[in-house]
């Protein structure tokens, strides 16, 4: 969400108070340290494209039900254009995105998730469960 609505930096709550302090927990706790490694290496490697100025006049969203909103960042990286979505609710959500301008019927691919996404008349769906993170490259239009 942070990256999304435009944080340059992230700082990362490590304590614990309950049931013992421990300023340290996170690095402590190997499965939470596996997990923010994992994130850290995604970030890093998508700095380039994060780093670069948000484009939102080439994307829309609308979702199903309405009052799950889906927060979107549209990047783009030398010639590969990403979209960075996160579901703002704890809640299930359909978005529907719609791409300006309407691209050609390429597959959306999604990156990390070994899948892709048809587009059909410059718009794709897809299904966030709560608090859920997608990224999206699309295709050139």
């Amino acid at each position: 969400m942070s990256l999304i609505h435009g944080s340059r930096g992230l700082i990362y709550f490590v304590h614990e108070w309950q049931p013992r302090f421990n300023e340290s927990a996170l690095l402590d706790d190997p499965e939470m340290l596996a997990a923010v490694s994992r994130l850290n290496h995604q970030i890093h490697r998508l700095a380039p494209v994060l780093n670069s100025p948000s484009l939102p006049h080439l994307a829309r969203v609308t979702t199903e039900p309405a009052d799950v909103p889906v927060a979107f960042a549209v990047k783009q990286h030398g010639d590969a254009t990403y979209l960075f979505a996160v579901a703002m609710r704890d809640r299930p959500v359909q978005a529907r995105f719609t791409l300006e301008p309407a691209t050609p019927a390429r597959p959306v691919e999604v990156p990390g998730e070994d899948c892709s996404i048809p587009v059909v008349d410059g718009t794709f769906t897809d299904t966030f469960h709560g608090w859920d993170v997608h990224l999206y490259r699309l295709p050139p239009p």
